[in-house]
């Protein structure tokens, strides 16, 4: 009896809610981690965005927004700043590579979802993952080599490079999105919506484009958009591809440049604060908002999907 009244001292002296207010205690250290760290994520974004636009605004300082925007003459030594041919070579790679990639993405998509068996699908899934870990210098390297010199063979062009080789290699760098979010959009559809197409006489293919892939298509759209935010601000692959030259597009071989591809071969040879310079900011700048643009899409389509 002493000894079992000895064991129960120690026991008895715990007070019972220490451990409750320990935990929440930790939980609300949890909580104020978590909101310290998204107001500081939130903090570095907005910071970048005011540095970059009042930089780059600076340009009208000493250049109109009508030649900025309207005008494809680009000559800084001249003091030309016209920055619609890189505006239009970004939009145009940008939509030409959705419109390429898209059709084998969501072809791929509607395999792996519903026809591949479950062997290949567990193999398949994480192979097309594993194209995002791959650098964009490398598709870059592989297009120069092989793209290039077979449309300028196929199609009797004088270099190759253009809009066309630049916005085929961004389909292919496109489809593991595309792919990826497409298969579960596919795959959170209700299979009764599948069965009862089936159970009224209509055939796999009309189940799947008339019912499936309908109630899909806030997801669908939600990687394509995706997809398009990522195009547009590839800087890499699209730099040693479409020619780097600044000209509006004439025809889909022709050497231009976007957005990304001017920043990157000009940055090192500008000085900051200059007009030139500011000017590249002011690039970046359109850039963001036409990501942050995106953005937006992709939240429309993700509350749509939700409700």
């Amino acid at each position: 009896m002493e000894q079992a009244a000895k064991c129960s001292k120690p026991v008895a002296s715990r007070s019972p809610g220490q451990g409750h207010e320990r935990r929440l205690f930790y939980d609300k250290c949890g909580k104020y981690l978590f909101v310290a760290s998204a107001c500081l994520m939130t903090l570095i974004i907005f910071a970048i965005i005011f540095f970059v636009g009042r930089q780059g605004l600076l340009t009208f300082t000493q250049v109109s927004p009508v030649e900025f925007f309207g005008s494809a003459r680009w000559d800084p030594s001249a003091g030309s700043y016209g920055a619609l041919a890189f505006i239009v070579g970004s939009l145009t790679s940008t939509l030409l590579a959705v419109a390429l990639g898209t059709p084998l993405g969501l072809l791929g998509a509607i395999f792996l979802a519903k026809v591949a068996p479950v062997w290949l699908r567990r193999i398949m899934r994480p192979a097309t993952d594993l194209y995002v870990a791959i650098p964009s210098v490398v598709y870059g390297y592989i297009g120069l080599v092989l793209l290039v010199p077979f449309l300028r063979t196929q199609f009797g062009v004088t270099t190759g490079f253009g809009v066309l080789a630049a916005s085929a290699v961004l389909s292919i760098m496109i489809l593991p999105t595309i792919l990826s979010i497409s298969v579960d959009a596919i795959q959170a559809v209700p299979r009764p919506l599948e069965e009862a197409s089936l159970a009224l006489g209509a055939t796999w293919w009309q189940t799947m484009v008339h019912v499936v892939l309908p109630a899909a298509a806030p997801g669908i759209l939600t990687a394509v958009v995706l997809a398009m935010a990522r195009a547009v601000g590839e800087t890499m692959a699209v730099q040693m591809l479409i020619g780097n030259t600044p000209q509006l597009i004439t025809s889909l071989f022709t050497p231009t440049a976007t957005l990304t591809s001017n920043i990157v071969v000009e940055m090192g040879n500008t000085p900051f604060g200059s007009v030139w310079g500011n000017a590249l900011f002011l690039m970046a700048f359109v850039l963001l908002i036409l990501s942050l643009g995106m953005i937006l899409l992709i939240r429309r389509f993700g509350q749509r999907k939700v409700a």
